[in-house]
């Protein structure tokens, strides 16, 4: 899932309206400031972009993206649990103003998470270590771990300086690859199986029953 962050001036970038990587179009919208009120100003702050695949607008002020309120972050995977999303989004919202309450807020998203994935919830790194005896794989308890760790900090100081907002809007991406692997390929994988011949998946339970009788005791 490829995700340029939104930046004023440039050709193309995640539009975080649909979320699709495409052109942008810019300009200065020159009737919304009177520049004899203002004439520190050699150009109109405020600026607007349109993008080429939804047809949305964007408005900047200077380079900071004010509308929508998201910040730099992406959109959440649709596949994203309910309870989940909602941390993700109000992370989201105050990244830009308080990017250590957004680390926070991803770091409990993860935790819900990994409820919905079969934890109990009470410790995420207890939890994280009971998905990785159940096959978890590497890049995902990595994934999961920066979130966990980059979270903790917000709430507890430590060497991770979570009121960098570069720092911490990295952590979106992460939270929706998270997702991607867990549940969205999963079902995606489940879909397309269960559209085989009923008679070639019981081929394949078969083959898979012998398989386990052969293992040596």
């Amino acid at each position: 899932m490829s995700y340029i962050a939104p930046q004023s001036g440039l050709k193309s970038y995640t539009c975080p309206h649909c979320g699709v990587v495409a052109r942008q179009y810019h300009w200065i919208n020159a009737g919304l400031l009177d520049q004899s009120q203002f004439p520190e100003f050699s150009q109109n702050p405020v600026r607007v972009s349109k993008c080429e695949h939804c047809g949305e607008i964007c408005l900047w002020y200077f380079d900071k993206l004010v509308y929508p309120n998201r910040g730099n972050a992406p959109l959440p995977n649709p596949d994203m649990p309910i309870e989940v999303k909602k941390e993700y989004d109000e992370a989201a919202l105050i990244l830009t103003n308080s990017p250590r309450g957004a680390a926070a807020l991803l770091r409990l998203a993860i935790q819900k998470l990994c409820i919905y994935l079969g934890g109990t919830g009470e410790n995420a790194n207890d939890d994280i270590a009971a998905l990785v005896k159940k096959g978890l794989p590497v890049t995902v308890q990595q994934a999961l771990d920066i979130v966990r760790v980059t979270g903790n900090n917000a709430v507890h100081p430590g060497q991770i300086n979570t009121d960098d907002v570069e720092i911490v809007v990295n952590l979106f991406p992460l939270v929706n690859i998270i997702v991607e692997y867990m549940i969205s390929i999963p079902n995606k994988i489940n879909g397309l199986y269960s559209n085989l011949p009923e008679s070639a998946k019981s081929a394949i339970e078969k083959r898979d029953i012998k398989k386990v009788k052969a293992r040596p005791t």
